[in-house]
């Protein structure tokens, strides 16, 4: 393993983006999402992606120096085009205009439009919650997964975040996990490690389980809880798909035509502020959600993303590690 700070991690993330050609800006918010991943240990959206951004420009499928264009769209409603460009300068130009919708009216979406994407939206929700706003975030991918009771490849992994904010001092409640029943990455990681799968993560092209990874990639993934996931699943499609006039995943897939980029489409972000929701009451109500969080705890359970924000933790005082073969593979790309 190669073992390193988060700040010599930084410097190899924007080494590698600078190299293949982004531009400052594109390169910024790329690293801010790479290294929070890899920070939290989410190790298929940490140093592992940059690859993936290398391959996608390399492709032509994404625009490296893409500059997102803001719409007001409706009094509740915010567009961003992100011009072909990775995701995240779309959201970051559009943050600010979703917070004041959703603070004037209690409610507001952020639509983005024409983007590439990888990255996890827990990084997404964390900044909308850090305003002390609720939020919740969702986006079709490629046509990587068969419905329930299918054999063939129509859904995307297409992710739900929703998060909650809290008081100064506790985490916030962050919940981010594909309808898939694991994303994408990971059956990519065991691939690389030459790993099998556990059982029911998904099909092979004639249609039968196989915990084979390169197998299931040419094949099909499943949802997560059989048909429940799968609805899931078709209602991101849906609401972050037609209704925001972007691609499903399907269309993604034939967008890439066979060069194995991350996929292009739109996201769906809303943002709610419980002050305007609750008026004189929102403290009280604030404090029953978070009887809600202790009373969870108190049985022993964990709340989401409680892992992560210790590995947080972990890493900022240790560092984190990759294999060697991965450090090896990104100083070529700078």
């Amino acid at each position: 393993m190669h073992r390193m700070s988060l700040e010599d991690a930084t410097a190899l993330a924007e080494a590698v983006l600078k190299g293949q050609g982004f531009s400052h800006d594109q390169t910024r918010v790329l690293t801010q999402a790479v290294i929070a991943g890899q920070r939290d240990e989410c190790h298929s959206h940490g140093l592992y992606r940059l690859l993936n951004c290398a391959s996608t420009l390399a492709a032509d499928k994404v625009v490296a120096d893409a500059k997102p264009q803001v719409y007001d769209q409706a009094p509740g409603i915010i567009r961003v085009d992100a011009g072909g460009g990775f995701s995240q300068l779309a959201f970051e130009a559009g943050l600010p205009v979703l917070a004041t919708k959703a603070r004037e009216q209690g409610i507001a979406a952020l639509a983005i439009n024409h983007c590439v994407h990888f990255s996890a939206l827990w990084v997404e929700i964390e900044a909308i919650t850090d305003l002390g706003l609720v939020g919740l975030a969702c986006n079709p991918s490629h046509a990587w997964v068969a419905p329930a009771g299918g054999s063939r490849p129509l859904l995307g992994t297409n992710p739900l975040a929703f998060g909650w904010p809290r008081p100064a001092g506790k985490t916030p409640f962050v919940f981010d996990f594909a309808t898939s029943a694991i994303a994408r990455g990971d059956i990519e990681l065991h691939h690389r490690e030459n790993k099998p799968l556990p059982k029911g993560w998904g099909i092979d092209r004639a249609g039968q389980p196989s915990q084979d990874p390169a197998a299931v990639l040419d094949g099909a993934m499943l949802t997560f809880g059989g048909h429940k996931g799968s609805a899931l699943a078709t209602m991101i499609e849906l609401i972050a798909g037609p209704l925001i006039g972007d691609l499903t995943s399907v269309e993604s897939l034939v967008h890439d035509n066979g060069a194995g980029a991350s996929p292009y489409h739109g996201e769906l972000i809303l943002a709610m502020d419980p002050a305007r929701f609750l008026g004189v009451n929102a403290d009280h109500y604030m404090a029953n959600a978070e009887t809600l969080f202790s009373s969870i705890i108190d049985q022993g359970a964990r709340l989401p993303s409680q892992r992560r924000y210790e590995a947080r933790e972990r890493t900022r005082k240790e560092g984190i590690a990759i294999s060697e073969a991965l450090y090896q593979e990104l100083v070529k790309l700078m």
